[in-house]
């Protein structure tokens, strides 16, 4: 079991997640994180982090496996990130929609912990 993150990140990224992590294997993209599968050692400390509840084990939202092929797929084109920065200022206005990632999903890098 790993831990994934899913869309309810996109356009809120909050970054609580990436201060507790103990093996920094988030990784940033433009306007969501994903976790490295490889990395993440299943510890959980980041799930509760999460005031969208974007974080979850791969075994328990995923059925199709979607979520987990996202996060793999990103973490390796996207930078690690291990510092957490100030979520975007127009966070609320996403919190509670549903189908983010198909309406806002970049697969474009974020600046990672520059």
């Amino acid at each position: 079991m790993t831990y994934i993150v899913k869309d309810e990140c996109i356009k809120c990224k909050f970054m609580d997640c990436v201060e507790v992590c103990p093996v920094d294997c988030f990784y940033e993209g433009e306007n969501m994180l994903v976790i490295h599968p490889d990395e993440c050692i299943d510890c959980g400390v980041c799930e509760p982090e999460c005031p969208v509840d974007a974080i979850v084990p791969d075994t328990e939202d995923d059925p199709d496996g979607k979520w987990l092929e996202i996060n793999s797929k990103y973490a390796e084109l996207w930078p690690v990130i291990t510092v957490k920065k100030e979520p975007p200022d127009d966070r609320e206005k996403y919190e509670d929609e549903t189908g983010k990632f198909e309406k806002y999903f970049s697969p474009k890098p974020g600046t990672g912990d520059e």
